[in-house]
């Protein structure tokens, strides 16, 4: 997942050079910053202080923010969520270590036990066992798969849902990593075992202090996301709405190749990645020995031909103003060299910002297929099927605005950046079903050696879905928690005990009011 960022001062170069990674991989925010070794094999102790007039320290210490800025206010459909971040903004939840450890130990295991899509069983296991020991109550086998869903009730006020992936990848692992996949050709390549950690701490924070705020806590293990065949399910079939409740607030983060210790949102009313249309194609011949190519109908070149014809509905079928990718990612045909086979089969996806742009891409897709295979003389038609559909992620703009505020008071304002919109995709969309409002970031994985190195001209930043991609854990990780509990903490009522604005504003949610 590739994305170009900028800050308030210019562009993601500022989270680096103001203090927003530091040379010995811990994190800073312009001010002083302590980053503590949670577990062994995830790295050492650092520290570094930068001047500035915010300050930030967090990664096992106290968090701590104070950011420079007026009042923002933003009113969501049924209420107001509000985003304050100024300078009496409070200091956020510190980060006990133990809860450091326990996130840290879940994730070196789910890292080095991945499960592909669809067989998350082991996944769904330990994620259902965390939720409990919190005090949730859970749900498994929802939407007839791995999904699980996990409620946490505390008085009268707003539902949030936190969701996190379970699936991870058929990547061959080579990070070099002590907790790299014992998995042969599967790797969580995509951050999904991080965003899992993640959500575990942020519940651990909350059920911990539930004098502090009111409502109720949703968290949903979604499992097939990479396949983009879980979300829906759960919506549908496993009737989850109906069933837990229609949440007020849908929240999720996902890893990118960020620096480490940031985060991102797309721009108010913008989109954050693109919609896609996956689908698996057979093409039909005749075949034959590879001495008597005129005997036979090679469905070989004929897919060749149909991957190179595909090229064209983007080069020359898409207005040049118009983001759009179709990708061939599979092409599967016959056995031996002398042997002319009687099919082959090639998967593609088809990637836009709007619905109607991906109808088209698939409309010229499925003519470029049917046209090659006349071409080439096929005794048959070819099959096409669409195998997966999610439309574009577009973040209400309302609860994103007042989420990010919650990131500038927890984080401080120079780590929470401008996300410009990915063709990436998502199925977490369909979470939006009947106008529920959703707000999903991007998290910082990207370690400071690294990020610099990449800057100064060195190798590539390895993306998600790449064998060498690892996320600094070190500094992601506590980062992902505060995020996801200042974020639900914006959505949910303050209790009796406390007050669930972390940028020291009136309270929560109020959504409903």
């Amino acid at each position: 997942m590739r994305c170009e960022v900028v800050t308030a001062a210019g562009t993601a170069k500022d989270a680096d050079d103001a203090g927003g990674v530091n040379g010995d991989g811990s994190a800073g925010a312009g001010g002083a910053h302590e980053a503590h070794d949670a577990d062994g094999g995830a790295g050492g102790e650092g520290r570094a202080r930068a001047g500035g007039a915010a300050s930030a320290t967090h990664a096992g210490g106290a968090n701590q923010a104070h950011g420079a800025g007026g009042d923002r206010r933003a009113d969501g459909p049924g209420g107001t969520w509000r985003a304050r971040a100024g300078a009496d903004a409070a200091p956020a939840t510190a980060l006990p270590r133990p809860l450091l450890r326990s996130a840290l130990a879940l994730y070196l295991d789910l890292h080095a036990h991945p499960e592909l899509s669809g067989r998350e069983h082991r996944t769904a296991g330990l994620l259902a066992a965390r939720l409990a020991e919190h005090g949730l109550t859970v749900t498994r086998a929802v939407g007839g798969g791995h999904g699980l869903v996990g409620v946490l009730r505390n008085g009268s006020g707003p539902t949030v849902l936190l969701r996190t992936e379970l699936d991870a990848l058929p990547v061959t692992e080579a990070t070099g990593l002590p907790y790299a996949s014992e998995v042969p050709g599967t790797m969580h390549a995509c951050g999904h075992d991080l965003h899992i950690a993640a959500v575990t701490g942020a519940v651990a924070l909350l059920a911990a202090d539930r004098d502090s705020w009111r409502g109720t806590v949703l968290v949903v293990g979604q499992p097939a996301e990479e396949t983009l065949s879980g979300a829906r399910p759960m919506l549908e079939d496993g009737r989850l709405y109906e069933r837990f409740g229609t949440p007020d607030a849908v929240l999720a983060q996902h890893a990118a190749p960020l620096p480490a210790g940031t985060v991102a949102h797309a721009p108010g009313g913008a989109p954050l990645m693109a919609g896609s249309i996956a689908a698996d194609v057979t093409l039909y011949g005749r075949g034959g020995h590879a001495a008597t190519p005129h005997l036979t109908v090679d469905p070989v070149l004929m897919a060749a031909a149909t991957v190179l014809g595909l090229q064209s509905v983007v080069a020359r079928e898409t207005a040049p103003a118009e983001q759009a990718v179709l990708t061939v990612g599979s092409l599967r045909a016959g056995e031996r060299g002398n042997i002319t086979p009687d099919t082959a089969e090639l998967s593609f996806t088809a990637r836009a910002f709007t619905d109607s742009a991906l109808d088209r891409l698939l409309t010229a897709a499925e003519r470029v297929v049917r046209a090659q295979a006349a071409a080439s003389g096929a005794p048959r038609e070819p099959d096409l099927t669409v195998t997966a559909r999610s439309p574009a992620l577009l973040p209400d703009p309302a609860l994103t605005a007042a989420v990010r505020g919650a990131h500038e008071a927890a984080l401080g304002p120079g780590r929470v950046l401008d996300a410009a919109p990915t063709t990436a995709t998502e199925d977490f969309p369909h979470f939006a079903a009947g106008g529920v409002p959703t707000a999903y970031w991007l998290l910082g994985t990207t370690g400071v050696r690294q990020w610099r190195a990449a800057r100064a001209g060195g190798a590539p930043v390895p993306p998600n879905h790449a064998p060498g991609f690892a996320p600094d854990v070190r500094t992601a990780l506590p980062v992902g928690v505060t995020a996801l509990a200042a974020a639900a903490r914006r959505v949910l009522h303050a209790g009796p005990g406390g007050d669930t604005d972390p940028g020291g504003g009136e309270g929560g949610g109020e959504v409903g009011s």
